[in-house]
């Protein structure tokens, strides 16, 4: 109950009342998304508006009917202090030249043109909603990482995923990032750990049956390139009663790690130094670092999941395939290559293969920009996606000047939207009620029920 009392001390400070008529003679700016970028980008554009003396009235549209995007329902539940975050975005939401409009879908409730009719200036921040996929034989046997992290932390897309992990005993990752290693640590971590998180109670108690014992953690390529920061590589080693087999099969010169960059040498020498540190003897449970593994093909036998790798060698930093295989059996397996972004409205232009917004410095089109994961793909964590996000604000703003004495526009109320929609006081009914049960709510229908109840 405790993550959910700290996010609601700044929220229920002051309730941002939704009932506000906002003036036609300012600009009006719509930002699609919810998340980190949406959240940024917003903040930076109030700030920057504020400081010209020039009012803006901004409405926040996101999908579900509540905010905060992949800080709510994207960050590991273990991870509290990265979602501390939430206070900041909260102060954007109290602005009294903000509304926030929720469990409206862009693209099928209001269209483009809509928008453009209403909004002086559209930013596009709705993240990557889809996965990068391996593109093998029977990949549907694997679960999507994605799919799987939205799971554990309650997302009403993922609530219903089947995961069943009691009679599982080895894990297997294929990929070597951030979310791999959040995965691993979830999954061998013990669940007392994780009560008074914000993890979805139906997660807690799947964890709390777990049989997984062993989660193996594979990569295409070698120790030097793996995408993962030293932060979570040391939650990984510092996990109690856990033991780990680090499989470089690569000789690391001593003058090769001191031309790295200075966080690359850091981890990397992180990485070497704990292949020989001494561990606790007879670990209950233990994960293993595997490199130069691409898979081939994923077959289903027996009870087993047999994933077929072809072993790899580096070329400076290309993985080429040599004629060797590897066949490791498991019981669940994670696909965790990356996300990609995902097409919104079919009358703007969008790279299928990159799963990017096509944009240039944030700029689409005339009054249309894009920020965070849409515009620049998955990349980095949050703070390059403020930067990222301060960036384009500031030539939305640039733009904002240049369009003085444009056509009125009314924004929000011009839309005529007829379905429920929620504000900020529906929210925190929602974030009252996970507070007082210490519950997080995984259902559209149960959030809604929440902010009709009287």
């Amino acid at each position: 109950m405790g993550a959910f009392t700290r996010q609601l001390g700044c929220i229920k400070r002051v309730i941002h009342q939704s009932q506000v008529r906002y003036s036609s003679t300012h600009h009006h700016v719509c930002v699609i998304g919810s998340g980190p970028a949406g959240f940024y980008a917003a903040q930076h554009l109030l700030k920057l508006r504020a400081a010209a003396q020039k009012p803006l009235q901004l409405d926040m549209f996101e999908k579900l009917p509540v905010p905060f995007g992949l800080v709510r329902y994207g960050v590991a539940p273990d991870h509290p202090e990265v979602k501390n975050v939430i206070n900041t975005f909260t102060s954007v939401l109290k602005n009294k030249s903000v509304r926030f409009v929720g469990n409206i879908q862009a693209g099928q409730h209001v269209t483009l043109q809509q928008l453009v009719n209403a909004y002086h200036a559209i930013i596009l921040c709705y993240g990557a909603t889809s996965d990068r996929l391996l593109n093998i034989p029977n990949e549907n046997l694997i679960t999507s990482a994605r799919e799987f992290v939205g799971w554990y932390n309650g997302l009403p897309a993922n609530a219903n995923l089947p995961v069943s992990l009691k009679s599982c005993n080895t894990a297997l990752i294929i990929g070597h990032g951030n979310v791999a290693l959040d995965i691993a640590r979830i999954l061998l971590t013990n669940e007392s750990s994780l009560q008074g998180t914000d993890i979805a109670e139906y997660a807690l108690k799947e964890l709390k049956n777990s049989g997984v014992k062993q989660v193996l953690i594979v990569g295409r390529r070698g120790v030097l390139q793996v995408a993962f920061t030293i932060k979570e590589f040391r939650e990984m080693v510092k996990l109690p009663n856990v033991g780990w087999d680090i499989q470089t099969e690569e000789t690391v010169s001593d003058a090769t790690l001191e031309a790295l960059p200075r966080a690359r040498k850091r981890l990397t020498s992180l990485i070497l130094d704990s292949c020989k540190t001494n561990q606790a003897a007879s670990p209950e449970k233990s994960w293993t670092l595997k490199f130069l593994r691409s898979p081939e093909k994923v077959e289903r036998v027996g009870d087993k999941i047999h994933v077929t790798f072809r072993i790899n060698k580096m070329e400076g930093e290309k993985a080429v395939p040599t004629d060797k295989l590897e066949t490791i059996p498991c019981d669940i397996a994670f696909r965790s290559i990356g996300y990609k972004g995902t097409k919104l409205f079919h009358d703007l232009p969008f790279d299928e293969a990159t799963g990017v917004i096509p944009n240039n410095h944030g700029k689409v089109v005339d009054g249309i920009y894009t920020c965070g994961w849409a515009g620049q793909g998955p990349r980095g964590v949050i703070l390059s996606t403020m930067q990222n996000a301060f960036d384009v604000a500031k030539t939305v703003s640039h733009d904002l000047d240049g369009s003085e004495g444009s056509s009125v526009k009314q924004g929000f109320e011009s839309l005529n939207i007829s379905h429920r929609v929620t504000h900020y006081d529906d929210y925190v009914k929602i974030a009252e009620f996970e507070s007082k049960t210490g519950n997080k709510l995984t259902s559209i229908d149960e959030m809604m029920r929440v902010c009709n109840s009287v």
